[in-house]
């Protein structure tokens, strides 16, 4: 299943395309240092396998397969749904011909990207949004059985483009950004929950070199309130530690994994 023309010109216009290149790049970037979270990943999502025993796994922010354990859930006939907002070429030519793998083009917000690029296109480009709160935040729902669900390193980026975007087109309290930031997340966990799933996502971005004064604070990605889970697991993600971004920015993020 893929996007029409139209909804791929919304997808370009939110800057998914390079979120996604960008990705990939900060990982050649980093050498070994993300190698630990990946793995990580990829184990964890192989326990809760063990654990629900299931027929097929739908994934959610599959991206570029760094962090899943595609072979590994082949070889035991568990049928894959790959969904992404976007799938990369190389991905896309990568599974073609596995029989039991299946691309899917989704918003995992449900539409959330649509009704921002509705809301925003009535406004007169010379007028700015006044508040956030005709802007619904759908919950995502499936007419397939998914199996089991994994959010792959995904809770805590469903509201960076969207919040990019409104940032241009409105003018609102910052407190209108942070509420709007946990209703998205906070409908992905229940649509979560709805189903024998996997969570695994970066919760806290910590910054390492803070004896520089133009260092930020640490910054909460994750501002919804997690459930407790079947099982939990935490580690370090060694985001930024080799090469500099803004500013010379090192950091680290802190990792939660849950089986729901």
């Amino acid at each position: 299943m893929t996007h029409n023309e139209s909804y791929k010109n919304v997808i370009n216009k939110f800057g998914y395309p390079r979120y996604q290149w960008g990705l990939i790049t900060h990982h050649s970037e980093q050498g070994k240092g993300w190698d630990s979270h990946l793995a990580n990943c990829r184990q964890f999502i192989l326990k809760a396998v063990d654990f629900y025993k299931p027929d097929k796994v739908t994934v959610f922010g599959s991206g570029w397969l760094l962090d899943l354990p595609l072979a590994e859930l082949l070889d035991r006939n568990i049928k894959v749904s790959l969904n992404d907002i976007i799938h990369p070429p190389e991905v896309i030519k990568q599974v073609s011909g596995l029989k039991d793998v299946e691309l899917i083009e989704r918003d995992a917000t449900g539409g959330l990207v649509e009704e921002v690029y509705e809301k925003c296109r009535k406004i007169s480009p010379f007028r700015k949004l006044q508040s956030l709160s005709d802007i619904i935040i759908p919950e995502l729902t499936l007419d397939e059985d998914p199996g089991l669900v994994v959010s792959l390193n995904l809770i805590s980026q469903l509201d960076v483009l969207p919040i990019k975007y409104l940032r241009k087109r409105a003018r609102v309290p910052e407190e209108q950004f942070e509420k709007f930031r946990i209703a998205v997340q906070q409908k992905h966990i229940d649509f979560l929950l709805k189903h024998p799933s996997v969570m695994i996502t970066d919760t806290v971005e910590v910054y390492t070199n803070k004896g520089k004064s133009d260092n930020p604070d640490d910054f909460q990605w994750v501002v919804a309130d997690l459930p407790e889970g079947k099982y939990k697991e935490e580690w370090t993600w060694d985001f930024d530690l080799y090469k500099s971004g803004s500013h010379e920015k090192r950091s680290v993020l802190k990792v939660i994994a849950l089986i729901l």
